[in-house]
């Protein structure tokens, strides 16, 4: 490991697999002094990181007053280890694997198997697979350990930092409940994550170290040794590094550790939790408290197994809005949409009196829509449109002439007595949203669209509502061509009442030309009648010919 330790082997012989067996005495203890500066010799370039247990120049703080979090505690140090090298060889009660959800031979750790034999991989068949952040429990075969435990570590995204920290912890969590409840007292493992998860070396190691602490606070009589091993020289340091700030083996280490440690170490489990996500138990509004002596504050009681982010500004700008939301105190929140609720309910509706439909309802938060879009879009995925979808009210066409993908509406193909509106809106959220991910744009046909009757406005707006806030970000135009008075009148009613960034986004084109300026002519698929209305109304004068239908049309 950090200088070269002789191996002996168990009575003499070796594994199964040809490896020497290292019984506990062997490997060194956290708390050994003389492991302990061992490292000092090493080659430094062989440490691409900074001692935290080194002051840096002019930063001497004095931490005197501050309650260590992780005291130092020789018993619970006395039972810490570090290895270099697989668990496999290690004469301890129980292993872990970091195994995928079916326990299959080719996703467990590297070795295990071979050194344990085929009896494993045939146990692990029948246990029914394991779910991420749980663990379950085999025997060891042909290792010198008495059985194996088998852990699904967690999926990385830092959109979901916290959530996969949690998952972590409670994999760590799960191996040592097993351990207790087999009557287990030491353990071996290595890091509970692989490569293909994504999973960050560091913080994974301060979520291992901080839960194995708590841990052991707690389970003390009942644990003898917790071994964490490592396999690469980067995980090694990293464990060099981080051991003391959470198992500190003296005052000077203590002290240090206070300006070390990570702002967030968890709670009493060491998982990772928000104080806005705690219940909240306040008094009851408008009534008379009948003993004056109640104390007024609120009680704040920690939920386990929630919590998304290190710190409410550490991921703000990575979370979904779903997830905003729940930062947010919800009986504010639910306060406010009471408001809005009876507002829209009491105000004067003007454009639904004449016809336009309801528009005056309460806006959508970003959380709001983002459940909206959410729900509209599960259901899209799992619903067979065929019907609306050979109607072409809504089809991909080509891109725009700075090639933008475009999406074309064609009015008079809406025929509102023959749709049901709420399977309609579903199939333009499947429609759109390859498109809304990034800058697109819009082809309106108005084209005798006056003949059949339209949406009004509280469902152009419902729909906006569903298709969200990176739809308005990303809409390039709405080319409208051959608007009426009447048309131009409910997009200036959209700008006043629904969203006047997106509805000033409307470019209106008279004619065909003057729209293949914007969009191309191969790019669309233009249907036979908009070429005859475009001939009707601009009239006969200056005619030309298109070369792929053979329409005429004006010339500009």
């Amino acid at each position: 490991m950090y200088r070269p330790v002789p191996i002996t082997t168990r009575g003499g012989e070796p594994t199964d697999s040809g490896d020497p067996v290292v019984s506990l005495d062997q490997v060194p203890r956290w708390s050994n002094a003389e492991f302990r500066y061992a490292h000092e010799n090493e080659d430094p370039t062989n440490s691409c990181f900074p001692d935290p247990l080194a002051s840096a120049s002019g930063s001497e703080c004095n931490a005197s007053g501050i309650v260590s979090k992780f005291p130092m505690d020789h018993e619970i140090n006395s039972k810490i280890y570090l290895w270099r090298g697989d668990p496999w060889n290690l004469e301890v009660d129980a292993v872990v694997n970091s195994t995928n959800e079916n326990l299959d031979e080719a996703h467990s750790s590297p070795g295990l198997h071979a050194s344990a034999g085929p009896g494993l991989a045939e146990e692990c068949t029948t246990l029914g697979g394991c779910r991420t952040g749980m663990a379950k429990v085999t025997n060891a075969y042909d290792l010198p350990a008495r059985r194996v435990i088998h852990t699904v570590g967690p999926k990385y995204a830092v959109k979901y930092h916290t959530a996969a920290e949690n998952a972590l912890s409670h994999c760590y969590r799960s191996c040592f409940e097993l351990l207790i409840e087999n009557g287990l007292k030491s353990i071996a493992m290595g890091c509970i994550y692989t490569e293909a998860k994504s999973y960050p070396r560091e913080p994974a190691a301060h979520v291992a170290i901080r839960t194995v602490r708590r841990f052991i606070e707690k389970q003390k009589d009942k644990v003898e040794a917790i071994v964490f091993c490592t396999t690469t020289s980067q995980d090694t340091e990293i464990y060099k590094r981080l051991l003391p700030l959470y198992f500190p083996r003296d005052k000077h280490e203590e002290e240090v550790a206070l300006l070390k440690l990570p702002a967030d170490v968890g709670d009493e489990n060491g998982e990772t939790t928000i104080d806005e996500r705690k219940i909240r138990i306040k008094p009851l509004p408008n009534v008379k408290k009948s003993n004056p002596r109640i104390a007024q504050a609120s009680v704040d009681l920690s939920v386990s197994n929630v919590g998304l982010t290190r710190s409410s500004s550490y991921l703000d700008a990575f979370l979904d809005p779903a997830f905003m939301s729940l930062i947010k105190d919800p009986d504010q929140r639910r306060k406010e949409q009471w408001e809005k609720t009876a507002q829209a309910q009491t105000s004067w509706n003007f454009f639904k009196m004449f016809g336009y439909g309801d528009v005056a309802g309460p806006p959508l938060s970003a959380a709001e829509e983002y459940s909206l879009h959410s729900r509209y879009l599960a259901k899209a995925n799992t619903l067979n449109f065929s019907e609306i979808a050979e109607m072409k009210i809504v089809y991909r066409g080509g891109v725009d002439s700075e090639g933008r993908p475009v999406m074309v509406v064609v009015g008079a193909h809406f025929l509102l007595r023959c749709l049901d509106l709420e399977r309609f809106i579903i199939h333009v959220v499947k429609e759109f949203e390859p498109l809304i991910q990034k800058p697109y744009s819009i082809v309106y046909f108005h084209s005798a669209a006056t003949l059949q009757m339209q949406p009004d406005l509280g469902l152009m707006k419902r729909i906006q509502q569903i298709l969200g806030r990176k739809h308005r970000h990303n809409l390039h135009a709405i080319y409208v061509l051959h608007p009426t008075f009447g048309l131009k009148s409910a997009v200036f009613g959209l700008q006043l009442c629904v969203d006047n960034v997106v509805w000033k986004k409307v470019v209106y084109v008279d004619r065909l030309l003057q729209l293949f300026r914007y969009v191309p002519r191969e790019q669309l698929t233009i249907p036979d009648f908009v070429f005859q209305h475009d001939l009707e109304v601009n009239g006969g004068k200056g005619l030309i010919v298109d070369p792929r239908t053979k329409y005429v049309y004006q010339r500009p």
